[in-house]
Parts: C-alpha cells; structure tokens; sequence
C-alpha cells in the first residue's frame, strides 16, 4: 500500500530549487500543451523553444533537457523558476510521485534531497491523490 495512505505526510515548498536539478540524462515531461504554454510565456516561436529545450519522446510527448549541470534550464540564478505559472505537471505534483510515495524509506530517502519533505501542514490524502491522477494522465 502507498505510504501516504497509511501515515500523514508533510510538505512545505521551502523554493530551495533543489528538485529543479537532476543529472544531464534526466529530463522533465511535457504535454504538447505544456511546449506551448511555456514558449509563449517565454514570447519564443515553438520551433525555437522546442529546438533550444526540448528532446522529442514520440509523437506526443517531449521532455525538457536539463542542462550539462543537471539543472533545468529553467530555473534561474536565484533558484527561481522562470515558467513557475506554467510549469509542467511533473513539477506541479513533486513530491507526490509514485515512486515517492512507495514506502517510509522512500519518502524519507527523497527528504534528503528535498527539505520541504517532513515540514509544514499535513498535506491530504485526496490533494496527494488529485496529484498522482495528474501523472497518470502524462
């Protein structure tokens, strides 16, 4: 069973920026209507923003290339993200992924990583669910 159905789980975002930062093979997953979003924020045409930080998966998905630093390109000097308010699903639901919510030892071994982990208000159970029918959706 998830570990969030059997123990109160607390997050608290503390924008440290450290979930923003991977290594160079890891890429963050966008919908086609996640590039558009983006690039108009960014007031960039989609051929060049899909060209400068994109890496086509199939015909319907795509992903963000981090950089050779592993951090997204993105993510500002000051930690900040630069699409926060059209950020992809992937980002929108941190911590609540499966592979998170899998066991106590998960959870907590993503706690080391992320210092928002074990913080603030109890998050509920149908908030971390709404998050995880997100993903299922990409």
């Amino acid at each position: 069973m998830a570990y969030h159905r059997v123990a109160a789980l607390q997050f608290e975002c503390t924008r440290c920026g450290q979930c923003c930062i991977g290594d160079a093979s890891s890429g963050v997953s966008l919908s086609i209507d996640e590039v558009e979003a983006a690039q108009r924020l960014l007031g960039l045409s989609k051929a060049w923003f899909l060209r400068r930080y994109v890496r086509r998966l199939s015909t319907v998905r795509w992903e963000i290339r981090l950089q050779a630093d592993g951090r997204c390109p993105f993510l500002t000097d000051q930690d900040r993200c630069s699409i926060y308010a059209v950020r992809p699903a992937q980002c929108r639901t941190y911590p609540f992924w499966p592979e998170i919510l899998e066991s106590r030892g998960s959870w907590q071994g993503e706690a080391g990583r992320c210092e928002g982990i074990n913080r603030g208000r109890t998050i509920p159970v149908s908030t971390i669910e709404k998050k995880l029918k997100q993903l299922e959706r990409l």
